[in-house]
């Protein structure tokens, strides 16, 4: 479980607390119990094929079958953050966006930093904005702001990776767009979050 507690936010982390406990309180199993249990019996190898044997085998959700997943084989390298970032990032400009960004926000009070298959999150008490590549070179932004809080920013696509909270986005092209202008909008989302 501590794998999974790292690159969140504290109120993430009670979340995941909630989930880890009420594991134990609706079947009488503590979430050990469930990984050493899983560990020895699961036949699947891949995450998805995982994640569905223990929704058919056990009956589990996702978000309970994850922390029971995470606690029964832990970090098998393909969610290490370092190399989520790699395997995500992978133009120099793209590296220099989300290393200015995050030099940018972790100035800024109980931010952290955590890194998703698709994107990279920031988050304080809630998730304040996301960075994600786009296909040819640059970043796509994602704030917790609404998209008519400044002429910069545009409704998010359909299919964003990132947090439904995250209500505005921009284009981030090179690392010469995170201007002040663009800190003042990540100060915004951190402030609100």
């Amino acid at each position: 479980m501590a794998e999974i507690l790292k690159g969140l936010s504290p109120r993430q982390q009670q979340w995941f607390a909630a989930v880890r406990a009420g594991i134990e309180k609706d079947t009488g199993r503590p979430l050990e119990a469930w990984g050493a249990l899983v560990r020895e019996t699961c036949p699947e190898t891949a995450p998805k094929k995982r994640l569905q044997w223990m929704r058919d085998t056990h009956g589990f959700a996702q978000n309970r079958a994850m922390a029971i997943l995470a606690e029964a084989f832990g970090d098998a390298g393909e969610d290490d953050p370092a190399s989520l970032a790699q395997a995500l990032w992978r133009t120099p400009e793209q590296v220099a966006i989300v290393e200015a960004v995050s030099t940018l926000v972790a100035a800024w009070p109980e931010v952290v930093v955590g890194q998703r298959k698709a994107y990279t999150a920031f988050s304080w008490r809630f998730q304040f904005a996301a960075l994600a590549p786009i296909k040819t070179t640059g970043a796509r932004l994602g704030l917790a702001l609404k998209a008519d809080a400044h002429p910069l920013l545009e409704p998010p696509r359909k299919r964003e990776p990132w947090s439904e909270r995250l209500r505005a986005a921009l284009v981030l092209e090179s690392v010469a767009a995170v201007t002040a202008e663009v800190s003042g909008l990540l100060r915004r989302a951190y402030e609100a979050s």
